[in-house]
């Protein structure tokens, strides 16, 4: 075993994953959430504006990225921003970045697992939601290399699934350029709404950075993997969006349960469709897959910190993952897809997760050029576009997501000024 793969003293993680397996990881994250989930929602905010939120969403995310990537850099730990605000803007700041994100990803999970009980047996979906949860918990806590090696089955699948709707979009008689037009049907909060819940789709690269602990040569590999996974997820996204709404256009779209399978249908390939049922199952997979991963490894840093019970920061002696911190997640994971419901979950993550890019960006700000600081332009856009589509989301993903932040926020100042805890 060379020095890079070897385990950390005092129970830390193993450094196993290269450029390829976080690429992979992140792709796993982000495609399919939107496509399958966001991409109908979003187009009922916007109308005809659809691509603009799309490409509104995409700016801030790149801004985050590289935030984000710069950081992570720095700070190769478990954690991601809840690191970065802590080391950079203070310890309230790290927790509170921390705390909109296991919140916030908890909820996109549950969302994620319910996308797949919808799909396999939309009768049984809770049901199909909690065994998918505990199938993928268990995968996680066997190792993150066999993570990764799934990840990059269910990213193929994907793709590929992905490559026949658009082919069968774009090819079919159906297909109409001037239903791309952007008319006055779309207004400003509409585009800005549809950019917040689309982000839904983007976060996954967050996940690279939270997996910091188990990259090789972080400095190099994750610069290199996030904005690299960003881009062939936008490049993916931009391109079904083009092929379903110029099949189906903006109202029909809005009203699409599932508007691939619509797409593929009226594209004059019904044969497709259960195939696409297939690809939205495995990505929503995917997604769950890689979302447990980075929400447990936030845990696991927050519990380093005693911000959450110091028990979950144990770390198994032979998997080398946070076994206690995976447990808790995919126990609570399971309890929310039980009981929640899928288009709430989506807009409260967006909120909760464009609340921890806003102290990325913040933190980035603070970066000197020694330490390969990016343009001020970058996270100043990032801050502003993270709190400006933060606050567009329906009415009431901001108002539960302010409600969570301030439980959080009472919860640290109440154990900060217990005795001993400040």
């Amino acid at each position: 075993m060379n020095e890079a793969e070897a385990p950390a003293q005092g129970g830390g993680l193993q450094r196993r994953l290269g450029v390829f397996d976080a690429v992979t990881i992140g792709l796993g994250s982000m495609i399919g959430a939107g496509i399958f989930a966001a991409l109908a929602p979003a187009a009922g905010a916007a109308g005809s504006g659809l691509l603009v939120g799309l490409a509104v969403a995409a700016v801030v995310a790149y801004c985050n990225a590289t935030s984000s990537a710069r950081l992570a850099a720095r700070y190769p730990a478990s954690g991601g921003t809840y690191v970065y605000g802590r080391e950079r803007l203070g310890a309230f700041w790290g927790y509170l970045a921390g705390w909109g994100f296991v919140v916030g990803k908890t909820a996109s999970c549950a969302a994620m697992a319910l996308t797949v009980g919808s799909y396999v047996w939309p009768g049984q979906a809770p049901a199909v939601a909690v065994a998918s949860v505990v199938a993928l918990t268990a995968v996680n806590y066997a190792g993150v290399q066999k993570s990764a090696w799934l990840t990059r089955v269910i990213v193929a699948i994907v793709l590929a699934v992905l490559a026949a709707v658009l082919t069968a979009c774009l090819t079919g008689a159906a297909a109409r350029a001037g239903r791309l037009d952007v008319g006055a049907d779309a207004t400003v909060g509409g585009v800005l709404q549809a950019a917040g819940l689309l982000f839904f789709a983007f976060a996954g690269y967050a996940r690279i950075a939270t997996l910091g602990e188990e990259v090789r040569d972080p400095e190099r590999t994750i610069p290199r993997a996030v904005p690299l996974a960003l881009a062939i997820t936008l490049a993916v996204y931009a391109a079904v969006a083009v092929g379903v709404l110029a099949v189906l256009g903006p109202g029909r779209l809005a009203d699409a349960s599932a508007p691939l399978t619509e797409a593929v249908r009226a594209a004059g390939a019904p044969g497709l469709a259960p195939v696409v049922r297939v690809g939205a199952a495995v990505a929503a997979l995917g997604s769950l897959l890689a979302l447990v991963l980075g929400v447990s490894r936030t845990t696991l840093a927050m519990a380093r910190d005693r911000h959450l019970p110091h028990s979950l920061a144990a770390v198994h002696p032979r998997f080398h993952v946070p076994h206690r911190a995976e447990l808790a997640v995919g126990a609570v994971v399971a309890l929310l897809a039980a009981t929640t419901d899928v288009r709430a979950a989506i807009g409260f993550s967006s909120f909760g997760v464009l609340a921890y890019y806003a102290v990325a960006n913040a933190a980035a700000l603070t970066l000197t050029t020694a330490e390969r600081r990016p343009p001020r332009a970058v996270p100043v856009l990032g801050l502003a576009g993270c709190l400006g589509l933060a606050f567009s989301l329906p009415v009431t993903a901001v108002l539960s997501g302010v409600a969570v932040l301030a439980v959080g926020a009472l919860a640290y100042g109440v154990r900060t000024a217990l005795p001993g805890r400040g």
